[in-house]
């Protein structure tokens, strides 16, 4: 017999070598239906697992993170498989679930169109209907090297290779007549995946190299209920007509041109987006404490090896040569911050110091990852880095979680916070790991907030705090985060003079609330697609004279709110009124002030608001109190 304890607590017995899908059966039959695969004393395993020995454990559905991703990558198998059955020639690469849905690398002379992914979809739902059992199991290096030449499978036979020297075995699924390299875990059989959509084709260079063979990726998505699939592929839709790319050209906000892939030019539009941007993120540091500053774009190849980015990030760095010395411009601004702390002694009166920098830094992507504002190769990161003593952790914590709730409600973003745990690869003692970890969860749930665990993705120097936002669709973004380094402060040897007089090394804390300004705007931009609150748009009023003859008591308008501090334009083309409104709806600004005869007789302006249309004729002065409140109070709508 077996001491199994389920979840809640509760201990029950059962036969030694029972399986987790028998216990989840025995727990109920929706239980066993709804599960995908289970935890072992916190591994994730097979439902068909058997239990040998004593241990915790815990039937996984859907609704569980690592449910949907074995629903998911279950879902993937199915793909390949069905691209096998009607293309034979097609070679296999990889096909992992990621968020939202799964995708699948294909070598295939056929190109797959949107005809294509029908037919794709078709054989998936015989292959669903065919119920088959992925079965699991183990080869040695040498004979899984065979199968897979034998099967033409070039780019499983790479990955095998890459796995044989170290003597362990193979990890294959079986479902039906195809056999898929994998480690799974998977759910039980086919039948499950009956909700299921193939959403788009890309090209995808294998391994994400440009120097290897371009092969097409195919995405799509499972879920186990259609309701939720016609909610995903609606967000997908509405999403599309969000795209920051598109809004980008049409609000004339940036561009990315063919001189510079993946270094953005923000336009005239844009930069008063980021100026107010960054204005509001100085006021907001300003408040909370920090003191700004500015390091060096480019340093020199010793501070990048003390720091270690020369030896682990590299390749991801543009480097130069400058009187015979390697230098690189910089892809992060901290070794660059912990020079500032060096440049004078610090008491432990001085702490914390909070600093913050607005950094442009340059990292190498691959031109294949490019994508709008979201993945570029420089951008400026809203840093901060905290120094403080061990005793002072908790408290800077919260301090910078109460920021970080503050600049996110401005936007009407909701969160989910993280917590990232000690990886297998990390430095320093286990006990101040356990001790700054402890202080990340006991920080946040002291403010009454709650968090998820994220066992082993921390940073190798430090656990951290994620803040994944949600927006106005239902979309999540990582932007923030709050990370412990207590590595940093002891390769540069940083050090601060304690009450007792003697020298000790501080803490410290990397953190980022926007993460970076140029992927910000373009999360607001489809938050808020494009219709930006009064006192974020680039253009906040424009005013549409009905004819010519009226251009002078527009200009003076535009003269009373531009010495006001508004930004606003005049509408001054020969065109008619209604084309003119017209234009500024496209153009998504949140007031138009129409100037006509009754109106310059009377000395008010007839408001018109984004989203309401026209709301009357009220004085210059009445708009002015009405819109600077809103701007002072950051309201959305």
């Amino acid at each position: 017999m077996v001491k199994i304890e389920l979840r809640g607590g509760e201990i029950k017995e059962f036969e030694k070598g029972i399986t987790a899908a028998e216990v989840a059966k025995s727990l109920g039959m929706g239980l066993y239906k709804a599960a995908c695969v289970c935890r072992i004393d916190g591994e994730v395993k097979d439902l068909r697992t058997p239990i040998e020995k004593d241990c915790k454990l815990e039937i996984v559905t859907f609704d569980d993170d690592e449910g949907k991703r074995a629903f998911r990558h279950t879902a993937s198998h199915i793909l390949a498989q069905a691209v096998k059955r009607l293309y034979p020639q097609a070679k296999l690469a990889i096909g992992p679930a990621v968020d939202n849905g799964f995708y699948y690398d294909f070598d295939v002379d056929v190109p797959f169109t949107p005809e294509v992914l029908e037919k794709l979809e078709a054989e998936m739902k015989k292959i669903v209907k065919e119920g088959l059992t992925l079965e699991h199991y183990e080869l040695d290096p040498a004979d899984a090297i065979a199968m897979m030449e034998n099967k033409g499978e070039e780019y499983k036979v790479e990955l095998i290779k890459e796995h044989a020297d170290k003597g362990e075995k193979i990890s294959f699924y079986k479902q039906g007549e195809f056999d898929e390299l994998c480690a799974g875990p998977h759910i039980p059989d086919t039948s499950r995946i009956k909700v299921f959509k193939l959403t788009s084709c890309t090209g995808a260079y294998w391994r994400g190299d440009s120097d290897n063979k371009m092969l097409q990726r195919i995405y799509g998505t499972a879920f186990t209920k259609k309701d939720e699939l016609d909610a995903y592929l609606t967000m997908l839709e509405e999403a599309k007509k969000r795209d920051h790319r598109k809004l980008g050209k049409d609000l004339g906000l940036f561009t990315v041109m063919d001189e510079g892939p993946g270094f953005p030019f923000f336009l005239p539009n844009g930069m008063k987006l980021r100026n107010t941007l960054i204005d509001y993120w100085r006021e907001v540091h300003n408040r909370y404490g920090y003191v700004e500053i500015s390091t060096p774009m480019m340093l020199n190849r010793a501070l990048w090896e003390r720091s270690g980015h020369w030896t682990h990030y590299k390749k991801n760095m543009y480097t130069t040569v400058i009187d015979e010395t390697d230098f690189a411009i910089k892809p992060m601004n901290c070794p660059g911050g912990m020079l500032v702390y060096k440049t004078k002694p610090h008491s432990y009166r001085d702490l914390p110091m909070r600093v913050g920098e607005l950094g442009l830094v340059h990292r190498h992507e691959l031109s294949g990852t490019l994508h709008g504002l979201f993945r570029v190769r420089c951008f400026t990161q809203d840093d901060a880095h905290i120094f403080m003593t061990w005793e002072q952790m908790k408290d800077e914590i919260k301090n910078v979680v109460r920021l970080f709730d503050e600049v996110y409600s401005v936007f009407g973003l909701s969160y989910q916070i993280e917590v990232s745990t000690m990886p297998e690869d990390h430095m320093g003692d286990e006990k101040d790991w356990d001790f700054a970890t402890q202080t990340l969860k006991e920080a946040v749930s002291e403010m009454g907030k709650d968090y998820i665990i994220n066992e082993g993705d921390g940073a190798f120097y430090g656990p951290k705090l994620d803040f994944h936002l949600s927006d106005s669709i239902g979309r999540t973004w990582q932007c923030g985060t709050i990370q412990l380094d207590m590595q940093l402060p002891e390769r540069f040897e940083l050090e601060y003079t304690g009450a007792d007089g003697e020298k000790h090394r501080p803490v410290m804390i990397h953190r980022v609330v926007l993460g970076s300004i140029e992927r910000f705007i373009g999360v607001i931009t489809e938050h808020f697609a494009g219709a930006f609150p009064l006192w974020l748009a680039p253009e906040q009023v424009r005013i549409l004279p009905i004819s010519d003859k009226f251009m002078d008591t527009a200009n003076a308008v535009r003269d009373r709110l531009f010495n006001e501090g508004f930004r606003v334009e005049v509408d001054d083309r020969s065109e008619k009124i209604g084309y003119k409104i017209r234009e500024a709806q496209l153009q998504k600004v949140p007031y138009m002030l129409v100037i006509g005869e009754k109106e310059e007789q009377s000395g008010t302006v007839s408001v018109r608001k984004r989203g309401e249309g026209d709301i009357g004729a009220i004085s210059v002065e009445e708009f002015l109190d009405s819109a600077k409140k809103d701007i002072a109070d950051k309201v959305i709508w």
